[in-house]
């Protein structure tokens, strides 16, 4: 039996791209409520937001949605997803659940991207779920340097060889979202090694994956919104 879904969405105070950015305003509301508001129609209830964001514990977040404190240590720039996971996992939400991985600063998410990463999980043939969209496929062509040798990025050496319109789809994950079982997790320890289990894709339009990072992202974000509306 599927354990009950619940939503994650981190924030930290800090950003070097543009401080504050989880709190700031994009369209007349938090960035992370948006999140909040698509994990809701997506069916999931309840969501907890893990932050070092003091002020959030007396915000309103909404039905099902609640704080949960974090560390000022697991709040850094250097700080890996995991190490979050790992508190939220143990402190927080101990028990079974379906993790919906939601981060805000990819607003332009939709609420059936969420449900169709939950479905794929669902079945049980992918012990990770994420999101993900078209990517430049001349990246088949690429490699590394490992003591003046070339190491092709592709399995198939041939795509360095190959026309850039002759190469097949290549996709980035987006971080829109992430689905996978929290026991599961907690076996493997980190994303990475829950992947090599398997990793499910939902493919999302680049018009819903885009990454907040700067100023000018947000604006260009804001932009889209108010289009849509």
């Amino acid at each position: 039996m599927t354990a009950p879904c619940l939503a994650i969405v981190p924030l930290r105070a800090g950003s070097k791209g543009l401080p504050g950015k989880n709190t700031r305003l994009l369209a007349g509301r938090p960035l992370y409520a948006h999140a909040l508001e698509q994990a809701r129609a997506a069916g999931i209830s309840p969501a907890l937001v893990t932050s070092d964001i003091a002020e959030l514990a007396s915000a309103e977040l909404g039905p099902g949605a609640r704080f949960a404190p974090r560390p000022a240590h697991l709040a850094q720039d250097t700080t890996p997803m995991d190490a979050v996971l790992d508190h939220v996992l143990t402190h927080d939400a101990p028990g079974p659940a379906t993790i919906v991985l939601l981060q805000a600063t990819t607003p332009l998410r939709a609420p059936q991207d969420i449900a169709r990463a939950i479905a794929l999980h669902a079945t049980g043939e992918h012990a990770l779920v994420m999101s993900a969209t078209r990517a430049e496929s001349g990246v088949l062509k690429w490699g590394t340097a490992e003591n003046g040798r070339f190491v092709p990025l592709s399995r198939d050496a041939a795509h360095c060889f190959t026309n850039r319109a002759e190469l097949p789809p290549v996709y980035r994950p987006d971080g829109a979202v992430y689905v996978f079982d929290a026991d599961a997790y907690r076996r493997a320890g980190s994303l990475g090694a829950l992947a090599v289990h398997g990793v499910g894709m939902v493919e999302t339009p680049l018009d819903r994956a885009f990454d907040i990072d700067t100023l000018a992202d947000f604006s260009r974000v804001e932009a889209l919104l108010e289009a849509r509306a």
